[in-house]
């Protein structure tokens, strides 16, 4: 396996263990939606992206989308956005 298909294959591990999560909580949720905070929050899926003498040090939710994107792409997951706030919720409960 070369370096590129090892970290795909880490990332939709990742992806896959977030779907597992949201399954688990959407219970909890009206209509089963979970709300994107509550994922990046519990599972502390905000990293800062910027080299450390760069002046920024802010975490950000890079990782969260790139995750929830690899769950849209594969029909995982739905999104929704209700005002300014996202939720998802599984495909197939």
């Amino acid at each position: 396996m070369n370096h590129k298909d090892k970290i795909h294959g880490l990332l939709d591990e990742c992806a896959q263990t977030m779907l597992t999560f949201i399954r688990e909580r959407e219970s909890l949720h009206v209509d089963r939606w979970v709300p994107a905070v509550e994922i990046k929050s519990t599972l502390q899926l905000n990293f800062v992206p910027y080299p450390k003498n760069s002046g920024h040090d802010d975490g950000k939710g890079w990782l969260f989308a790139i995750l929830a994107r690899k769950l849209e792409d594969t029909e995982s997951v739905e999104y929704k956005l209700d005002g300014n706030r996202a939720y998802y919720r599984s495909t197939k409960p």
